[in-house]
């Protein structure tokens, strides 16, 4: 069956409806694991102080904050199960995804019951709760790749980054808290709490370039707070301690509740962001709704009101540039002579017709065009932080390095070479020595072409 073009304008407005509904979908998905990350960075925190300190503090607070968790981690594989609905549009990879932080969940329950039992490091129990987060954010990251709306995926982009500057005071939080307890300066652990402090601005950048105005005010506050001062004199006595160096103990305690705070400042930001992503969400809904409402309607009248000459279709988009006048047919048999009052009338309400729909296939191609080049910037966040991430996760198998000296290894090659660390970053991927390398080779830094 032929399809006229009013058919194909109304499906292209369903099917923008759709998309902005299964994307406020994810939107609320991401909310459910921003709450779970903030929950488990704070059990995290809570372990490894519980962990460094033998069992003999943080125990009521690590069995607290599990409680707080678990209904989360639930409310997540419900909307996980959500997604495996063949409506819900969700991409191969997304749901792959999915699979792999369930199967971190699920490494939950014996990591727990081990920390209980005061069986692993506190190294150990860090990476294990960090991994898990870690698949989470990938997640978000994935969830904000699929947006369709420059508004919405700048919002996206935002919160993606926060989670980022977030996990890494998290781990900023747990490492310091876990350095101090441990009354002795560690030359590794010194090196990881200044990587993590380094990753915080790193995040923040991107997402300053990104954040809405409005949302501006939360990130100052988050980053001026009346405990940053206090943040910061324990930070570089951390940061300039010697190795080897005894540490007070007892500043452990300080040091959480103060990091713990800026934490506590960057979860309003979040709070407010995700609050924004909903109404930018309901919004896009409601005026894509409107629009196929509208659409719908020209559309029905236009059937209702059929043209008498459709050759004024050819007339008019055959016309050279666009005239000020809806174009008139010409009396049938003579194409000089002036159309009858009554003729001229039907060509002309005609025309008119098709200019409508001309007008709405116009404005919807031209939305598309300025939709698609909104996207691009923030996609292009997107793609550089996955390239970076890949090419340290190169170093780290293959090289054997850790995360932290992967990363300055890229960071050091892209200033000798005088090259942007993403290209650095897409060298070292191509880079056959790479692929080539044992696990257990030396780690050296990359070159690049």
């Amino acid at each position: 069956m032929n399809r006229s073009t009013s058919d194909f304008i109304v499906r292209a407005r369903e099917l923008e409806l759709q998309a902005m509904q299964h994307l406020a979908a994810r939107a609320a998905l991401v909310e459910v694991i921003g709450k779970l990350v903030h929950a488990l960075q704070w059990e995290r925190g809570a372990s490894s102080l519980y962990l460094a300190s033998g069992g003999r503090s943080f125990d009521a607070e690590r069995t607290e904050v599990v409680a707080f968790a678990e209904p989360l981690a639930q409310a997540l594989r419900t909307a996980f199960a959500e997604q495996l609905d063949a409506g819900s549009a969700a991409s191969a990879q997304m749901v792959s995804m999915m699979g792999w932080v369930l199967l971190d969940l699920d490494s939950l329950g014996p990591l727990r019951a081990a920390i209980a039992q005061k069986a692993p490091k506190v190294g150990d129990a860090m990476g294990a709760f960090s991994r898990v987060i870690a698949g989470l954010i990938e997640l978000v990251f994935h969830l904000a790749d699929g947006a369709t709306d420059p508004a919405i995926s700048r919002l996206l982009v935002t919160l993606v980054h926060l989670l980022q500057v977030k996990e890494a005071a998290g781990q900023e939080r747990a490492v310091g808290a876990s350095l101090l307890a441990s009354g002795v300066c560690s030359e590794l652990e010194q090196q990881r709490f200044i990587h993590l402090i380094d990753a915080q601005e790193r995040a923040a950048d991107v997402l300053l370039d990104f954040i809405d105005a409005d949302l501006r005010p939360h990130w100052d506050d988050a980053q001026n707070g009346p405990n940053t001062a206090q943040l910061e004199r324990l930070r570089r006595g951390l940061c300039m301690a010697k190795v080897d160096q005894p540490l007070d103990a007892t500043q452990s305690t300080v040091w959480f509740d103060v990091s713990s705070k800026r934490l506590a400042d960057l979860g309003v930001l979040e709070a407010a962001l995700t609050a924004h992503l909903q109404a930018a969400c309901q919004a896009a809904i409601a005026a894509a709704r409107q629009d196929l409402a509208d659409s719908t309607g020209l559309v029905q009248r236009l059937r209702q009101n059929p043209s008498p000459h459709a050759q004024a279709a050819d007339r008019y988009f055959s016309a050279a540039g666009q005239p000020a006048s809806v174009p008139v047919l010409a009396t049938k048999g003579d194409a000089a002579t002036p159309a009858e009052p009554g003729q001229a009338m039907e060509a002309a309400e005609a025309s008119s017709r098709i200019a409508s729909l001309q007008d709405l296939l116009q404005q919807q191609t031209d939305k598309l065009a300025q939709t698609e080049q909104e996207l691009r910037k923030a996609k292009q966040a997107i793609h550089d932080r996955k390239v970076i991430e890949r090419a340290k996760g190169a170093l780290m198998s293959r090289l054997g390095m850790t995360e932290d000296a992967a990363y300055r290894a890229l960071q050091k090659a892209a200033m000798d070479h005088n090259k942007r660390l993403l290209d650095v970053a897409e060298a070292t991927l191509a880079l056959t020595d790479i692929a080539l390398a044992s696990p257990n080779a030396k780690a050296q830094t990359p070159s690049t072409p």
